[in-house]
């Protein structure tokens, strides 16, 4: 497996840090250059992302981060290898978490796309279904519901390949189209599932305070706003019939993902 860390250039702090952990954890890594909303032109942006979405207009700087990650697929295409570990500079991992990102024999075979973060309030549930026993004290889950971040994540070829070839322009940032099948068109055939206990976290104390928050503010007013509002709350709740379903026939739960059960 090749792993992958995304970095802006003008964050060598973040950089550092990361590279402390990963040695730590003996997973050497390539360093993949982010796009950055203050360089990138709009022009180039214009040709990946269509001007709105589920979420409405798409914030530069998600673009930027989105173009970061496409970039970081391409680079694992042309290694040649089968699976990569895709990182954004800001991921505390747990201290035992090396030996199992060294030798991925424990992630079955059927699954593309794996996420191994928590993002969010360590409180929040998410729905999983297909949990299944995956060794030393965790599972793994088909993911059924809205759990967004792109700071750690495992995917083979099949998945950036299908990334990668998506002729559309895209309408959400990339934590969306990944890992919210309430709203990603793709999430059907990606198939993403989550690990838990998740064993990394994004974290002020390893990235320090981002400095892209200006670049990430979606400045909708109005009756646009009400909108926007309604058109969220639709893809929201678009799943909502089948989520239910799968917790009364009892084939999802819904699961902390940062606790061990």
């Amino acid at each position: 497996m090749q792993t992958y860390v995304i970095n802006l250039e003008r964050r060598p702090d973040r950089l550092r840090n990361m590279e402390a952990q990963l040695g730590r954890l003996e997973l050497p890594f390539e360093v993949v250059s982010a796009a950055d909303a203050q360089t990138t032109a709009d022009k180039l942006l214009e040709t990946t992302f269509a001007a709105s979405g589920p979420l409405g207009p798409l914030p530069k700087g998600d673009k930027c981060c989105t173009l970061s990650h496409m970039m970081a697929w391409r680079s694992f295409l042309e290694s040649g290898q089968s699976h990569a570990l895709i990182l954004e500079d800001d991921i505390q991992f747990d201290d035992d978490s090396g030996a199992l990102l060294r030798d991925l024999a424990w992630v079955p075979g059927h699954i593309d796309l794996l996420k191994i973060e928590r993002f969010g309030p360590p409180s929040q549930r998410v729905l999983l279904d297909g949990l299944r026993d995956v060794g030393g004290g965790r599972q793994v889950g088909r993911l059924r519901s809205r759990h967004t971040g792109a700071g750690a994540y495992i995917l083979t070829r099949k998945t950036a390949e299908t990334l990668l070839g998506w002729r559309e322009k895209w309408t959400l940032p990339v934590d969306h189209m990944l890992f919210n099948p309430n709203n990603s068109p793709l999430a059907a055939r990606l198939e993403p599932w989550q690990l838990t206990p998740v064993i990394a976290r994004q974290s002020e104390h390893v990235g320090g305070k981002t400095d892209i928050g200006e670049w990430r503010r979606r400045e909708v007013r109005g009756w646009k706003r009400v909108r926007q509002k309604i058109k969220r709350g639709y893809y929201e709740c678009r799943l909502l019939p089948m989520q239910i379903a799968s917790l009364l026939t009892r084939s999802g739960s819904l699961v902390r993902v940062d606790q061990r059960h």
